[in-house]
């Protein structure tokens, strides 16, 4: 098995999500060609210093950034090489200085959705009003929109963590005629042999027929 492959197995194991094992095997992979790749068996905690100064000194690299990269590598020894880095995770690790927020007025946030096409302003509206990140919403399906309540239930959000935000009001009606529409299409998918979607964990083996269900879409 390649090395890179037994990292992805390890992260798929622990449930990672796909944006951390992106960014965990973007960091190894950058520690082993800084090293003249050389393995990171055959390195340690000094070598993980020597990555980590050159991020923050020659790449000016943000403090959220050097830590991500210090538990991209925290990871590598701890859970693959099996030789933990020590006292490097604590002394490596960069200080985060207070931002002020940057906050939209409500005159800005009209201007920046009315410049927005028709057909990209609906998930713009969503984000906005109901507080989901980019990939939240992108994997938003029918069944999490609870109207009765005026709820949005998120799936594997940060953190693999589930959770409950608001619909917005001015978005319900939107939101139900888009569903309507949509239905008409995803039928004629349907007759057509398509119209599967992708089903979460085993569920496409426990229910196959609900990969072509409206409501997972």
């Amino acid at each position: 098995m390649r090395f890179m492959d037994k990292v992805r197995n390890a992260m798929g194991v622990k449930r990672y999500s796909y944006r951390t094992e992106q960014s965990y095997c973007y960091w190894i992979r950058f520690y082993i060609k800084f090293h003249k790749m050389v393995h990171p068996k055959t390195l340690g905690p000094e070598h993980v210093m020597q990555f980590l100064t050159f991020l923050a000194v020659q790449r000016n690299v943000s403090a959220s950034t050097q830590n991500q990269a210090l538990n991209a590598l925290n990871f590598l020894y701890t859970q693959i090489i099996g030789r933990p880095l020590g006292d490097v995770t604590q002394s490596a690790r960069a200080r985060k200085s207070p931002k002020i927020p940057v906050v939209f007025e409500r005159h800005e946030v009209k201007r920046l959705l009315d410049a927005i096409t028709p057909a990209h302003k609906l998930p713009v509206q969503l984000m906005y009003g109901a507080g989901l990140r980019l990939m939240e919403c992108l994997r938003l399906r029918i069944k999490d929109i609870d109207f009765y309540r005026k709820a949005i239930i998120v799936r594997n959000g940060k953190g693999g963590k589930d959770r409950v935000t608001v619909l917005p009001d001015d978005l319900t009606s939107v939101l139900q005629a888009r569903i309507k529409e949509v239905s008409v299409y995803h039928k004629a998918d349907i007759e057509a042999g398509f119209g599967k979607v992708w089903m979460p964990d085993a569920l496409a083996r426990k229910y196959p027929s609900e990969a072509i269900s409206l409501h997972w879409h």
